[in-house]
């Protein structure tokens, strides 16, 4: 659901037997410290690059070898590192911003040292320079990647010397650690607050950006910000943003807009920024973005056409804008939009415990709480808290220490109800929804199910819905950005690695300028087959495969394919004890090389496929299931065992059985009873799999 800019990666080595000198009197004297950290850092790299120590992820390699580089001063061997670990990240230089505090830190210490100049003058001159390099496109992305958090950095450091109280050595992956914390804290509190008035500066030069608050008919306020690039003086289609992650975001999605040669307008919902309202998310979105497309389609700086874009929470905002159409609103693309009820905060009627961490995330104050948000020590700490005690999942806010009304609501409405459907279309309102609409989903998308939850009902109910859908190797940031080079660990094919901003807006272009239909879209389906280095497209998704194979659940060692229907009914036992919570997770061996988390499952594995196949799809079927009691929720996996002997995750698929045959109206087992609990909303992929592979359903 949330979206951010990655600045760090975590490195990982269990390697921790080589022991570095560090004094003891470093941990409480920063002057022993400065001098040390240089030392230690160039005694670490030989090791990160040895064969012993080297981490084979070579994104994870550069983004530790980088910051070494910088803490031993060798600037110059940093740059070309650091520009591996970008083109490692994406193509096309479209990860040129990454890591760019990190960058101009190092430019004005080496032209510090070089020039013999303050080290205020020689950041001036390095931002200078960079910024006039860095290509147009990656402005508005400029102040995401340098905007650090000093004060937590600090806290970051703190805690790490901690550990290193009363010690005079430091193992290696402390180490590593170590030298992180430190160049974090010493790269933003060097570069701050200059780097940010720089920034402003050059922002006034090329922005007019204006903050106002509107007030709604019913009294509500919502504070909205509009960017225009200086030199369009004639009105233009606004393209509007809205926005419950006040903050930096807003000026990012405005200056996108602008830089795209548009308007861009950002509003925040009620509660959040300059808004002393209730901050109720999702309930009143439809309401109030009308009223936001009426004020910004009749301001001089407009032509009176507005389009709509945003990711995730801004993805189902579009949704909730169409429920009551706007005759001002052109077009929405909706990217990686949270099916609201359906996929998010429960999916297919399951809710799930993240709901929480989210609520508190945008609740907690005016912004956003990044600080406790990214504080997985604690989450995981609340959640195995609950899971220990066995209490209803009711009391999870409470556990929390913070008890939340809107967590209450919404596990007050387990089913597909009114309350959810008063947010976005529903059934027939749909068939109104007649402007053109683009879609953008990732195979890896947290919000998939949503995505494609509005894409299938817009057809169902529109026959002559103008709505394209572009799906391929994407996880939830990068189907609404650009596509990672790779995803999950895997690289993606090279094919993949598009821009999703420049498409989104060569469809903006395309509806609201008359300009060229987006080459990509030549169907109404357009997916990325993997493995091929191919984009196919077709009219619907049915014509994604022209076929289906069934996967009996069945042991292959007793059967000679099971994709062969058998010829008796076989059926497996499974026994989970919920009154165990300590028990420890169980993993299946699927070869020497992986296994795969198997706790309260049951594992079923076909025989080796003996030709290549694509598959093109998603899960569907129906469990045949006896249980004692009135409900359970299912979990299922679908994995490919590659001919090297490691999983590739294909489709996931979780359901309440009580509500898989009605999201909205919950029928009860009956224990005892013979029960067909149908697999629908699963995730959809597209993958060539090689000759040589197995597939395992668990």
């Amino acid at each position: 659901m949330k979206f951010k800019i990655l600045l760090a990666l975590i490195f990982v080595n269990l390697m921790q037997a080589q022991k570095f000198y560090l004094p003891k009197t470093a941990v409480n004297d920063s002057l022993i410290l400065e001098k040390q950290i240089p030392v230690l850092a160039s005694q670490i790299i030989p090791y990160l690059q040895s064969k012993k120590y080297r981490p084979k992820d070579d994104m994870l390699y550069t983004d530790a070898l980088f910051r070494l580089q910088i803490l031993s001063k060798d600037y110059k061997k940093s740059f070309l590192t650091l520009a591996d670990n970008r083109k490692q990240f994406a193509d096309h230089n479209m990860a040129d911003y990454r890591f760019l505090g990190y960058e101009l830190y190092s430019m004005a210490k080496q032209a510090e040292t070089e020039n013999k100049i303050s080290f205020s003058n020689a950041f001036q001159t390095s931002f200078n320079k960079k910024y006039e390099s860095l290509p147009e496109k990656l402005v508005p992305r400029i102040e995401l990647a340098v905007n650090g958090n000093v004060s937590e950095a600090r806290k970051l450091l703190k805690k790490t010397l901690d550990k290193q109280k009363d010690k005079d050595s430091i193992d290696y992956g402390s180490a590593l650690a170590l030298c992180r914390s430190y160049l974090n804290y010493k790269v933003y509190s060097g570069i701050k607050p200059q780097v940010m008035q720089l920034l402003a500066a050059k922002d006034q030069q090329r922005f007019i950006i204006e903050t106002k608050d509107l007030k709604t008919k019913n009294g509500n306020t919502l504070t909205i910000t509009i960017v225009r690039k200086k030199e369009n003086k004639s009105p233009l289609p606004v393209i509007l943003t809205s926005n419950i992650y006040a903050g930096p975001f807003d000026e990012f999605f405005g200056k996108r807009a602008a830089i795209y040669n548009y308007v861009g307008a950002v509003v925040n919902t009620r509660g959040k920024r300059n808004s002393n309202d209730e901050n109720n998310p999702f309930e009143h979105e439809s309401q109030d973005i009308y009223e936001v497309i009426d004020w910004v389609s009749k301001q001089p700086w407009s032509n009176g056409k507005v389009g709509m874009i945003g990711g995730s929470y801004s993805g189902f905002s579009q949704w909730a804008a169409v429920k009551k159409l706007h005759p001002a609103l052109k077009t929405i693309v909706p990217q990686v939009a949270v099916g609201i009820g359906i996929d998010y905060p429960a999916q297919n009627n399951i809710f799930m415990s993240y709901m929480l961490q989210w609520i508190q995330y945008v609740t907690n104050n005016k912004l956003t709480d990044e600080v406790d948000f990214a504080n997985a020590v604690k989450w995981d700490s609340i959640n195995t808290k609950w899971y220990k005690s066995g209490k209803s999942f009711r009391s999870l806010d409470t556990i929390s220490g913070k008890p939340s009304k809107i967590f209450q609501r919404w596990l007050d409405h387990p089913g597909y109800d009114q309350y959810w459907q008063k947010m976005v279309p529903y059934k027939d309102e749909f068939a109104n929804i007649n402007i053109p609409i683009l879609t953008t989903t990732g195979y890896y998308d947290d919000d998939q199910i949503g995505a494609l939850y509005y894409f299938k009902k817009h057809h169902q109910y529109n026959k002559n819905a103008n709505h394209y859908l572009v799906i391929g190797p994407y996880n939830h940031g990068g189907a609404q950005s650009f596509g990672f080079t790779y995803v999950n660990g895997n690289p993606i094919d090279p094919v993949a690695r598009i821009s999703i901003d420049d498409l989104a807006f060569s469809w903006f272009d395309y509806i609201l300028k008359n300009g060229k239909k987006p080459d990509l879209l030549k169907d109404k389906i357009n997916f990325q087959v993997m493995n091929t280095n191919i984009w196919k497209h077709v009219s619907n998704l049915d014509k994604m495969h022209t076929s289906t194979f069934k996967f009996y659940l069945q042991d292959h060692k007793n059967v000679a394919s099971v994709f062969n229907k058998p010829n008796a009914q076989n059926f497996t036992k499974q026994t989970v004890d919920f009154k165990d919570r300590g028990q420890k997770d169980i993993y299946y061996k699927i070869s020497k090389n992986d296994s795969i988390k198997m706790t309260h499952s049951i594992a079923f594995e076909s025989e080796v496929l003996d030709k290549d196949m694509i598959i093109s799809g998603n899960l569907a079927g129906i469990f045949n299931v006896s249980i004692n009691k009135k409900d359970f929720d299912t979990d299922t996996s679908l994995y490919q065992i590659q001919p090297d002997g490691k999983s590739f995750l294909l489709s996931t698929h979780m359901v309440r059985a009580s509500y898989a045959k009605n999201n909205e109206v919950r029928q009860l087992l009956e224990p005892g009873k013979m029960e067909h609990i149908p697999i629908n909303n699963s995730y959809f992929m597209s993958k060539k799999i090689e000759k040589g592979s197995k597939l395992l359903l668990n």
